[in-house]
């Protein structure tokens, strides 16, 4: 089996996540709209727990895949902040007004007024005790006062993960203090840890190429089959009740630096159809890349998988257990994935 990345195994810190941006939803109408749009129960949101989600087309393909989280507003109000791709936020933001009509919504881009802190390692977090005295525990839980809102991500092997969300005011006020703590880690570093903890993101070179249950959505609390209608639901409870999932999204080494999102691979067999697609890849330190793969599932077993150009997939275990069937008795849709 191949080794993990050493730059995911030593990568401990805090760092600042420009790859994400985050809209924020106000208005009374907020929770209703968003609730109507995306694929998981944003009625159910709290405040101290956040949830993955995904806004499909009609015909059930994801169109971005987000953090949905609630937190409370200047005027008094609730507000939902949608943390997304950073390349994507300007078309979503755009499409998700299109759909306000006389709903009471307003969308904003907080790129001028937020930033988004990343940290790695339960012992740099315990040095936030300044900010926040107690830490969130279970994954997607969330703490909130007045220097932000900090959250509990999914682990990934073994290393505790957090993001802390902070006004660009409090960040320059507090950077001197915060810059002294424990290392400072590379964008490349958390996108390894989020390949690592078997969470996706939707890009712009994988827009449109997958219902939820291809990249596990539903299988790490990202679909929610008991809520009412949003856009694509039709296809996508169809496609979890019609039977075993012919694909899923598995974790892979590939020795190959030029690996990219939306790449495709191929059985070593039949280089002419692609049997799987690459969702998200980032280059480690052993010379090749790391990456989450959506591949028909009859693949894992009876063939060699590869790029066209050569480069082998060897595959890693998941984070989390990918069912025999995928129906609705063996899925587990409205549960996240549990803290390590």
């Amino acid at each position: 089996m191949p080794a993990l990345s050493p730059s995911h195994q030593a990568a401990l810190g805090l760092g600042k996540l420009s790859q994400f941006a985050l809209i924020s939803a106000t208005g009374s109408d907020a929770i209703t709209f968003l609730h109507s749009q995306l694929t998981n129960d944003i009625k159910l949101l709290s405040r101290d727990h956040a949830c993955l989600a995904g806004y499909c087309t009609p015909k059930g393909r994801l169109l971005a895949s987000m953090l949905a989280i609630k937190v409370g507003h200047e005027a008094g109000e609730e507000a939902i902040l949608l943390e997304v791709p950073a390349e994507l936020r300007e078309t979503l933001q755009k499409r998700l007004k299109m759909f306000v009509m006389r709903s009471k919504v307003t969308l904003t881009d907080l790129a001028a007024s937020h930033t988004i802190l990343g940290i790695l390692g339960e012992s740099t977090a315990q040095q936030l005790s300044n900010w926040f005295p107690t830490l969130p525990s279970l994954s997607y839980a969330a703490v909130s006062n007045d220097f932000g809102h900090l959250l509990r991500l999914p682990d990934a092997n073994g290393v505790a993960r957090f993001q802390w969300i902070i006004s660009n005011e409090l960040l320059e006020q507090n950077w001197s203090s915060l810059s002294m703590l424990s290392g400072q880690f590379t964008e490349a570093a958390w996108n390894l840890s989020e390949i690592h903890a078997g969470i996706p993101h939707i890009t712009l070179a994988t827009q449109e190429k997958f219902v939820p249950q291809m990249i596990n959505y539903e299988l790490i609390g990202g679909v929610n089959f008991k809520k009412g209608c949003y856009p694509g639901q039709e296809i996508v409870a169809r496609s979890q009740y019609l039977g075993k999932q012919k694909r899923r999204m598995v974790l892979a080494q590939i020795n190959s630096t030029s690996v990219q999102n939306g790449t495709e691979v191929f059985a070593a067999s039949d280089l002419t159809q692609p049997c799987g697609m690459v969702v998200n890849a980032q280059a480690n330190d052993l010379r090749g890349s790391d990456c989450l793969i959506e591949i028909k599932t009859a693949f894992l077993a009876q063939d060699t998988v590869q790029t066209l150009d050569g480069a082998v997939c060897h595959w890693l275990p998941m984070p989390y257990q990918l069912p025999d069937d995928a129906s609705a008795d063996s899925s587990n849709a409205a549960s996240p994935i549990p803290s390590v």
